[in-house]
């Protein structure tokens, strides 16, 4: 499955901050066509500052269906405002992992 690792380090405002990852993920989740098919995590780095995005999906079709929303190019905005500029990123191709945690 194909992903992707985004790196930044953030120490603005944390509400704002909060709020973009917040709609964002509402977003995936009010979209139909990506349940199941695309995941993304946030993270927060235990220093506080370091930022980490991790996104999964299951084709290049989910991609382009979910970079083509507005609110995608919203987020990729504002991530880019968070990190003073293009963050650090690497594509991934994933070779193995558990079956893992239910959000809740």
């Amino acid at each position: 499955m194909p992903g992707i690792l985004i790196e930044y380090d953030y120490s603005g405002d944390e509400a704002a901050w909060q709020d973009a990852v917040n709609t964002f993920i509402a977003n995936v989740g009010n979209d139909a066509r990506l349940q199941g098919r695309f995941s993304y995590q946030v993270n927060i780095k235990k220093d506080g500052v370091g930022r980490v995005h991790y996104g999964q999906w299951d084709d290049e079709e989910t991609l382009a269906h979910l970079q083509s929303q507005p609110w995608f190019g919203e987020f990729a905005g504002k991530v880019r405002e968070f990190a003073g500029g293009p963050p650090k990123n690497d594509g991934l191709n994933c070779y193995a992992k558990t079956a893992g945690l239910n959000a809740e």
